[in-house]
């Protein structure tokens, strides 16, 4: 028999706070994240804004000594890992410490590291390469350092699937959890790789968004006059529990995380199809024992471009047929922007903090609905509802899919 699994803790640093509260309390109310670039003079690129994470703090578990010989993406990590654990009450103390286990999604790796050391070598040649240089890079570390500072002694891998990497992440431990193989998981995403080459590589591919004189305004999923995505970064982190286990401790219980569906297009690396999206939500219901018309809400991957959003919405309707006009669909991208490897994470965040509350957060900054948008896209103001079962979609390059249905725990 598979084992249920349970949200005990969520934890955030991201364009909207650096923590739980902070950030969906912005979502909540529409607030952007988004605004112009501080990191680095991006004066020359033809995109000056992003979704910055502003005053991070390094976590207190980290000595000063040891967070020098990290990329910003693994401290960012175990910031909302703290967080998390502490919103759980979960201690790793030794007699559990073999059955937890820690899966994370990351879309690129240590790219600041990356950047600075290459700008350093060709500056004063590779003598000067930081002796930990290849470890910042790797994006396992991001879960290694995680199970080192908090002790777990279970799974311990990153995912790198693109924009899709934390759900797969989610879903892998989901699946990890339900065989019997660990006991809680920390899982979730994290990407630090706001950097002048990432961004410039994104805008020779003219995928974001250039509407510099309005950065809040940038991120418009599903508005007629939308023009690409905005790059962000940061972090988001969910304690997953086998039901049993949490109760036996007595957690608090978010939601039951239900079922977990994935598929590839197998058609181009950055066009999309309508199939392969509704694939992956129909695997994801069917694994939840639910049917399409029992959904009340999802969180869509939505990412401000004139294709993806519009081809996401017909593979919903696909799926849910006459059920799809009765949904709430919501682009919390309209307010996060885009944090990559995270995005699926932080949309996992949002979407058992919209069942919590029963509230749907909104999609921002629809000025003019795109005429090809059929759906409740829950423009620019939030509203209460009823959310019994929910889907977080994530869509990568590649051609690969994953969704994540949660549910209201209702029956133990």
């Amino acid at each position: 028999m598979r084992k249920r699994v349970v949200v005990t803790g969520l934890g955030v640093v991201s364009p909207l706070g650096n923590d739980l509260e902070t950030a969906w309390t912005a979502c909540r109310s529409g607030r952007s994240g988004i605004g112009l670039i501080t990191r680095f003079d991006a004066s020359d690129l033809k995109t000056h804004i992003a979704g910055e994470v502003r005053n991070f703090e390094i976590p207190s578990v980290i000595p000063a000594k040891d967070a020098k010989k990290m990329d910003v993406l693994d401290l960012y990590a175990i910031a909302a890992t703290q967080q998390a654990l502490d919103d759980a009450g979960l201690k790793i103390t030794d007699d559990i410490a073999d059955d937890v286990g820690v899966s994370l999604g990351v879309g690129i790796g240590g790219e600041v590291t990356l950047e600075k050391n290459v700008l350093l070598m060709e500056e004063k040649g590779p003598g000067r390469i930081s002796p930990f240089f290849v470890p910042m890079i790797l994006p396992n570390m991001a879960a290694g350092y995680v199970s080192l500072t908090f002790g777990t002694r279970n799974y311990n891998a990153v995912t790198l699937s693109a924009c899709a990497s934390s759900s797969h992440a989610i879903g892998d431990a989901f699946r990890h959890i339900e065989r019997g193989d660990a006991k809680a998981m920390i899982v979730g995403g994290s990407e630090g790789a706001l950097t002048k080459l990432c961004m410039g590589g994104f805008a020779a591919m003219k995928a974001l968004s250039t509407r510099n004189d309005a950065p809040e305004k940038a991120s418009r999923p599903y508005d007629r006059d939308r023009d690409g995505f905005v790059f962000s970064e940061g972090a988001a982190i969910l304690i997953l529990e086998e039901l049993e286990f949490a109760q036996a401790r007595g957690a608090r219980i978010y939601c039951e995380l239900a079922g977990y569906g994935v598929s590839s297009d197998a058609h181009h690396i950055s066009a999309p199809t309508v199939e392969g999206p509704a694939r992956s939500i129909r695997l994801a219901i069917k694994d939840a024992g639910a049917t399409p018309d029992q959904l009340d809400y999802i969180n869509a991957h939505a990412t401000s471009t004139p294709v993806g959003d519009i081809n996401e919405l017909r593979a919903i309707q696909t799926v849910l047929q006459d059920h799809a006009s009765k949904i709430s669909v919501s682009a919390t991208k309209s307010m996060t922007g885009h944090m990559l490897g995270a995005a699926g994470a932080i949309e996992a965040v949002l979407t058992v903090m919209a069942m919590q509350d029963n509230f749907v957060p909104p999609s921002i900054n629809i000025d003019n609905l795109d005429p090809d948008c059929e759906l409740d896209v829950t423009p620019n103001e939030g509203r209460e509802r009823s959310i019994d079962l929910a889907l977080s979609n994530s869509f990568g390059f590649g051609g690969t899919n994953a969704s994540l249905v949660f549910r209201r725990l209702k029956d133990v």
